[in-house]
């Protein structure tokens, strides 16, 4: 998709207008964004996608909002989500029977989540999906249990929060004093009359654009593998699926077994059954493509 012309969001402007001016454009209707989805997918119309794009702004911003605790410059992290949001518009399939705001949203924020990681020197530790779930959730986990010191959290509270993320205790203690270390903005000054910033000291060790857009395709590919897997599953195992092992909070056994009224052993018999089919069918399509290349 060629740049589209957004409202501008610059120091200059500020925010405040910014957000004034994407209320202007109109929510849409599940039947107009369906003919316009058709529109850009099938004939190519950028007027048709653009009006995908700034309808959705708002979501935009309201995800952005989120993340403001990270110490980043707001106007930053919505043009970040607004990047992600152009994504979802040229991926958007509207034949699959869903709203483009529920496709959008994991784009905008995986877009987000990926810009506060570079920006933060923690990415040092890892980007694994467990680093990145404790990263993203250990703040909003230290308020719901209700953390209010500084130092380390009690043997209880990791334990606690390391059970919800499928993490080591060890991981969360790691991550939470990193998170509470005197760890600067990258974009600070380096000292006192000092006028250069942190990011000026720090190697550039990012992968190439060749080897980032070979990523980028082999996760797509991923991600309809996945698709066409989960398709072929029956409605309850894909429910259980999704609920387990694909939603940013993972559903209980005891939560499941409560939804379908059958044991929490049972829940997790079908959940493995579901996963040995995922498995398979992946392995048999990522083959089959692999011979075709």
């Amino acid at each position: 998709m060629k740049a589209l012309a957004l409202p501008e969001l610059s120091p200059e402007n500020g925010l405040q207008k910014y957000l004034s001016e994407i209320r202007k454009f109109p929510v849409l209707e599940p039947d107009e964004e369906y003919m316009l989805a058709k529109r850009w997918t099938e004939h190519g119309d950028y007027d048709a996608a653009h009006r995908l794009v700034t309808s959705h702004l708002r979501l935009v911003a309201k995800i952005a909002m989120g993340y403001r605790g990270y110490g980043l410059p707001v106007g930053e992290l919505i043009a970040e989500g607004n990047i992600g949001l152009m994504q979802a518009v040229k991926r958007f399939d509207p034949d699959r029977g869903f709203r483009l705001s529920t496709y959008a949203i994991w784009w905008i924020k995986a877009s987000i989540q990926e810009f506060v990681l570079r920006s933060w020197s923690l990415v040092k530790m890892g980007t694994s999906a467990a680093q990145k779930r404790l990263f993203f959730n250990l703040r909003k986990l230290k308020r719901k249990l209700e953390v209010v010191t500084e130092g380390d959290m009690s043997d209880a509270q990791v334990r606690e929060i390391a059970s919800q993320l499928s993490v080591h205790e060890q991981d969360v203690i790691d991550m939470d004093r990193r998170m509470n270390a005197s760890d600067q903005h990258l974009n600070a000054m380096v000292g006192g009359d000092s006028k250069q910033e942190w990011i000026d000291l720090l190697e550039d060790q990012s992968a190439n654009q060749e080897e980032l857009l070979s990523d980028y395709e082999e996760l797509d590919q991923k991600r309809s593998l996945l698709r066409r897997a989960l398709s072929l599953l029956n409605p309850r195992e894909r429910d259980i699926i999704e609920k387990r092992r694909l939603a940013e909070e993972p559903s209980t056994l005891e939560d499941l077994s409560k939804v379908y009224n059958i044991s929490r052993e049972r829940v997790r018999q079908i959940e493995m059954r579901a996963m040995e089919k995922l498995t398979l069918t992946m392995v048999g399509e990522s083959g089959k493509l692999s011979d075709a290349a």
